[in-house]
């Protein structure tokens, strides 16, 4: 049963509410495909060195496979990443996966090892029902965010009465909203404002399609015959799992705009395009998305913190003219990249 959070659980829960950069925690493999331990750590010591609140690990960036108990990989990857993290103010993040079982005895292995919060995937078998008795299973073990993860890459469809039923729960804090389709993200928007948790349940931004334009609109619905303005705080992001220096100065650039900035404003809505097109080289939109975690593993083999583009599944590789893709958006906008940062911490991030 989930017991009175301690002090370091209270203030990871009020720094998530505030909102902050969060990203996707990738696999470390060597060429044989096994763990690589020391790239792995040196991957959470890049992204907390950013500026990121924390990182979200054992999500889909870091191959759902690990969550197969044959991998073996769950345990020793969540534990890595909390003991790299020790000492510091990160918010951890585990993600959990499958039916209601399972998804409460990975939430139970987070807890034992200092997670602050589950991210929950969908699970296509339960019907909408089952899949919100399932959040407040996993509730009580760990505070939840919940996740509209797109089809392409094993969510589902969930209708708005879904969200607001989720959103009722009060073991869940966040929801990463991440359908890659802005009617569904309307979804649950309506669907928070409808449980009455605006303001106390915190959005994070999981469309890589549409980060920044996310992070700065005033979303206003109406709520009998009222309106209620809804805002994202942050992102839990796959494309955040690069560049994420730059990441942290975009999150930045928006509280400005929303407060009134109108020069940050303009700025991030011209970069809007920038990165949608960077992240639909890295993503692999042009392919269904097939190289998405192989395009971020390339980004960030380029950048020295990767050896290789290994990922567990051997088929889980680029698509025919995706690195000239990539080739091009680096060329392109090299004011998104953090490259410099990295170059100068990389021997600290691996030794």
């Amino acid at each position: 049963m989930l017991t009175a959070p301690d002090t370091r659980q209270t203030t990871a829960l009020a720094r998530f509410r505030r909102g902050c950069v969060i990203p996707a925690h990738p696999l470390a493999l060597d060429a044989d495909r096994r763990l690589d331990e020391r790239r792995q750590r040196a991957l959470s010591r890049y992204y907390l060195a950013s500026g990121a609140g924390g990182i979200a690990v054992g999500v889909h960036t870091t191959q759902f496979a690990i969550h197969d108990p044959a991998v073996g990989l769950l345990a020793p990857v969540l534990e890595l990443a909390a003991e790299t993290a020790a000492g510091t103010d990160a918010i951890l993040v585990a993600g959990v996966c499958g039916d209601t079982a399972q998804a409460v005895r990975e939430a139970e292995l987070a807890a034992s090892l200092g997670y602050h919060l589950v991210l929950l995937s969908p699970y296509a078998p339960l019907d909408e029902d089952a899949l919100v008795e399932r959040a407040r299973a996993v509730g009580e073990v760990l505070p939840v965010i919940g996740f509209y993860l797109q089809p392409a890459v094993g969510g589902r469809h969930l209708s708005r009465d879904f969200w607001a039923r989720l959103a009722a729960l009060d073991s869940v804090v966040g929801i990463k909203v991440a359908p890659f389709d802005r009617y569904r993200t309307l979804d649950v928007l309506h669907g928070v404002a409808a449980a009455g948790r605006v303001g106390d349940l915190a959005l994070y931004t999981g469309n890589d399609d549409h980060i920044l334009a996310d992070l700065v609109a005033p979303h206003r619905i109406t709520v009998d015959g009222r309106p209620v303005e809804v805002e994202f705080v942050g992102g839990l992001l796959g494309q955040w799992a690069v560049w994420a220096r730059t990441a942290v100065g975009l999150l930045e650039d928006a509280r400005r705009a929303r407060g009134g900035d109108d020069v940050a404003l303009r700025r991030l809505l011209t970069l809007d395009g920038h990165l949608t097109d960077a992240n639909a080289a890295v993503f692999d939109a042009a392919n269904g998305y097939h190289g998405c975690i192989p395009g971020i593993h390339e980004v960030l083999r380029r950048q020295g913190l990767l050896a290789g583009r290994w990922c567990l599944d051997p088929a889980e590789e680029l698509s025919p003219g995706q690195l000239a893709e990539l080739d091009r958006v680096y060329a392109a906008y090299p004011h998104l990249r953090d490259d410099t940062f990295v170059a100068e911490h990389l021997d600290e991030w691996l030794a």
